[in-house]
């Protein structure tokens, strides 16, 4: 394991840095000379992090693709750490990357083990990534946080903006529009609903400046650029960011949605 960098206190969070300490120490023992580095990515980078609605999003990159054995072993690590009764333990969300495929995104080497937030729970399991994970690579190369290992800039290539705008509106078009036909997770999950309306502030802003904001600089722009109807809307999702929430806005965040997708093929993004 490379010891380029590597940091006890890698947030402003005592208890989300008690967790991280716990995941690096197990991962450390199950993955051996294998691990190559331990990064945060998601609010924790961008420095948006709310204690109310956030996970601790973190990505581990390896030698080399897993075999069965350290994929079992990390699951029932990861079983373990759900149940140490640390705070953060079960708001942990990651991924685990070979060296050589965290390069740039290529779809022919875009399935990896993912820990996802399921509900009150979590899976551990085999996931293949979309275009949008070009996102995240520019995110980690920029604004990664290092808890062990090589600055991500060494190992991850420069991502256009080109390339930004391409993998942001292919994730609209992709996953957002299918909200549209089946909005059951939005209507069921009113916290996704302001996820939704943030997520498109960021679509329309990497669209507009060809890179990447956090979501409330995001929100902040797109309530100026674009006004009423949808400031309110915007406003709101702010507002009650993970918060509960006494009013239903489905319908007008799938208005939003489609604004969102109908402004973006206007100026050609697609």
């Amino acid at each position: 394991m490379s010891a380029d960098v590597h940091s006890s206190h890698p947030t402003p969070y005592a208890e989300v840095n008690a967790v991280l300490q716990l995941l690096l120490s197990r991962v450390s023992a199950v993955l051996g000379s294998a691990l190559v580095g331990i990064y945060l990515d998601g609010s924790l980078a961008w420095g948006d992090f709310d204690p109310e609605s956030s996970d601790v999003d973190f990505l581990i990159v390896t030698d080399g693709e897993l075999s069965s054995e350290p994929f079992e072993a990390l699951k029932a690590m990861h079983t373990e750490i759900a149940a140490s009764g640390l705070k953060w333990a079960k708001k942990l969300e990651g991924v685990y990357i070979p060296k050589a495929a965290l390069r740039r995104y290529d779809p022919a080497h875009a399935r990896h083990p993912t820990l996802n937030l399921v509900g009150d729970g979590w899976e551990f399991g085999i996931d293949a990534f979309d275009s949008d994970w070009t996102i995240h690579l520019h995110i980690l190369r920029e604004r990664g946080i290092v808890l062990c290992g090589p600055r991500p800039q060494t190992l991850i290539d420069p991502v256009t903006t080109d390339e930004l705008r391409q993998a942001t509106v292919g994730s609209l078009f992709n996953w957002w529009a299918q909200q549209l036909e089946h909005p059951e997770r939005l209507l069921g999950l009113r916290e996704y609903q302001d996820y939704a309306v943030l997520t498109m502030c960021r679509i329309l802003y990497t669209v507009e400046h060809g890179e990447v904001a956090s979501k409330p600089v995001a929100a902040a722009w797109a309530q100026e650029a674009l006004g009423l109807p949808w400031a309110p809307l915007i406003a709101c999702a702010l507002r009650f960011r993970g918060r509960a929430r006494q009013q239903n806005d489905l319908a007008a965040v799938l208005r939003f949605i489609r604004h969102t997708m109908e402004r973006c093929h206007k100026e050609g993004a697609k």
